[in-house]
């Protein structure tokens, strides 16, 4: 890459880093938060307030990450090419990027359907009450899975990342280009 690899990989991973820590901190901490508040009918209301502030920060977050990573993507695609693994390590992050894309996307959308229920009384953000209707409760329970499912995607981004780090150490860049050079030269029959 360029000079500016420094600036893209900080989006990247400036981006990754937020996308991850707020929806685990939204899933753990705001909704934690919210199943304390003393009145069952404003558990969801406070919990949709914290969801929505956090919205745009996200957005920012996540399309600073989409940048940085086409950037990256686009500033090395000679490795992605030459090196053995590479190309396998970036279709993996980009299928866990869209995974975390759609499964964010899902959770908002369901995290909007309980902001509409937002007087219903509930134990908690994915918990539901005695009096919680049953179409609330379905909606919590999806929204159960999907809070997960975010941090445990990005997570998996950031390990991704991790290895794509090893991959570019002279080591393994050198031990890359040589596997490929060999199946370029004696292709598996």
């Amino acid at each position: 890459m360029g000079e500016r690899d420094t600036v893209l990989r900080s989006m990247h991973d400036a981006g990754l880093a937020a996308w991850f820590g707020g929806s685990l901190m939204g899933a753990v901490g705001l909704n934690g938060a919210a199943a304390k508040v003393e009145d069952p009918r404003e558990r969801l209301a406070v919990s949709s307030v914290g969801w929505d502030r956090w919205a745009p920060v996200n957005l920012a977050a996540i399309g600073s990450h989409l940048v940085g990573a086409a950037g990256i993507l686009v500033g090395e695609r000679g490795r992605v090419a030459g090196q053995r693994g590479v190309g396998t390590m970036s279709a993996v992050k980009a299928a866990l990027t869209v995974a975390a894309l759609g499964a964010t996307a899902y959770s908002r959308k369901l995290g909007l359907q309980l902001e509409n229920a937002a007087t219903v009384p509930v134990e908690g953000v994915t918990e539901p009450s005695a009096q919680t209707p049953p179409a609330v409760r379905a909606v919590q329970r999806r929204q159960r899975v999907a809070q997960w499912t975010v941090p445990a995607l990005t997570g998996a981004l950031i390990a991704v990342t991790a290895l794509a780090g090893e991959q570019q150490k002279p080591r393994s860049v050198v031990r890359g280009v040589a596997r490929r050079i060999r199946g370029v030269l004696s292709p598996a029959s």
